[in-house]
């Protein structure tokens, strides 16, 4: 399982997938798709276009990786996790093709919800790719549309060490007249998709140049929500919309998820106003989304994010400085397979750290993390435990503090 292991369990090969969709009737080809790639916010982009469009009345299957807390947090249709028993039965009915393929951890699952969202005929899927685009397991599906959110460097071990070889694999879920959103323009790739679609001839929209949100501010509401006014050039398309995914990074992701919108409506989907903004204000009970900028305590405020590659990273850091606090205490972890040294120089000094590891093979140890920080000037001290690291923290914290948990998907899968 890439999660837990890391570099070991990925395989970058189609092949076994599309042997088992053969297999089992090509599912995938049932129901109507939007694929959703990227380096940061595909998660919460699958979540904010799912959530709308249940709202808009359409049974909606939603496919996400990772999970935080429950494997089956992966495959949700209308924001309910598929059963026990349903995962039960489809593990004991193809056990001789899983056998005889020998399929990765990710390969079934994807196998598995591509099943599911067929036979429980749902009338749109979001496909969220777990790694790359190219030769990702869910690329055998045709899509509506395909949205690639941005490219940053992540995973440059198995995608590449420059962003061109990155987005040359994001770039591969752009399918021959399938139309494509852009989440954000970037000079350093922009040419490269525009040339893939040419080549493909499939429509391209930038949703930072069909949408800008303007005037955000902040709604202490439960749950809180970013508000924003929303413009397509001069004129205003949308006032106060309100976002439970509070994060000012999240605007990027807005956007895509309007732009993505406005195609969908081309392809026969009607999406009202109404739709749009119950699903945005409720996103997080629609649809279980955990883990950005999630609020968990607030006597000490105690806030997560899932952010955990440099660019992630960058977005995460300037929301905390517009966070008011008095003294900020960061829960911190990270696995042992990425270079800390580009995220650590990111967080900032004036800050106590709680230097901890999550439990899988993959954590970087926290006394090796700690010796890292410290050539950052990062002070603090070790914990053999996350939820031990975040207890001493808010133990620590005085009122007006902020504790912070991050660094990690998995450091803050153990603490929600």
């Amino acid at each position: 399982m890439f999660h837990r292991i890391g570099a070991p369990a990925y395989k970058a090969d189609l092949s076994n997938t599309i042997t088992i969709c053969n297999a089992l009737g090509n599912p995938s080809t049932k129901f109507r798709s939007v694929h959703i790639a990227g380096t940061n916010g595909k998660g919460s982009t699958s979540h904010l276009l799912a959530a709308v469009l249940q709202e808009a009345g359409y049974k909606t299957g939603l496919y996400t990786s990772p999970h935080l807390k429950d494997f089956r947090e992966r495959i949700r249709i209308n924001g309910k996790m598929i059963t026990k028993p349903r995962v039960v039965k489809f593990v004991q009915q193809h056990k001789k093709l899983f056998d005889k393929v020998e399929p990765s951890f990710f390969e079934w699952t994807v196998a598995l919800s591509f099943d599911y969202f067929a036979s429980e005929k749902v009338d749109i899927a979001i496909i969220e790719t777990g790694l790359g685009g190219r030769l990702d397991s869910t690329n055998v599906i045709r899509p509506v549309v395909a949205v690639i959110t941005n490219i940053s460097l992540d995973h440059t071990n198995l995608l590449g060490k420059t962003v061109i070889k990155i987005a040359t694999e994001k770039a591969g879920i752009i399918k021959k007249g399938i139309p494509v959103v852009i989440g954000e323009t970037q000079a350093a790739v922009k040419f490269f998709f525009e040339k893939k679609a040419k080549k493909e001839k499939s429509p391209m929209r930038f949703a930072d140049e069909e949408f800008q949100l303007k005037k955000i501010r902040h709604k202490n509401s439960s749950p809180p929500l970013l508000i924003a006014d929303v413009f397509a050039g001069k004129n205003e398309v949308l006032k106060n919309l309100g976002c439970a995914l509070a994060g000012n990074y999240q605007r990027k992701n807005i956007a895509t998820v309007l732009t993505s919108i406005d195609v969908l409506r081309e392809n026969e989907f009607v999406i009202s106003e109404k739709s749009i903004r119950k699903g945005f204000a409720n996103v997080s009970q629609l649809t279980g989304l955990q883990g950005r900028w999630q609020i968990i305590s607030k006597n000490p405020l105690t806030i997560v994010d899932t952010g955990h590659n440099e660019a992630g990273i960058i977005e995460v850091m300037s929301q905390l400085k517009r966070t008011p606090h008095k003294h900020l205490h960061i829960v911190l972890g990270m696995v042992n397979d990425k270079d800390p040294s580009l995220i650590l120089k990111h967080f900032p000094k004036k800050a106590t750290y709680y230097f901890c590891k999550a439990n899988l093979p993959r954590s970087l140890d926290e006394a090796a993390l700690k010796q890292l920080g410290s050539t950052f000037n990062l002070k603090g001290e070790c914990y053999n435990s996350v939820r031990k690291a975040l207890k001493t923290a808010q133990s620590k914290a005085k009122r007006g503090d902020l504790v912070f948990v991050g660094g990690s998907t998995f450091v803050v899968a153990e603490v929600i």
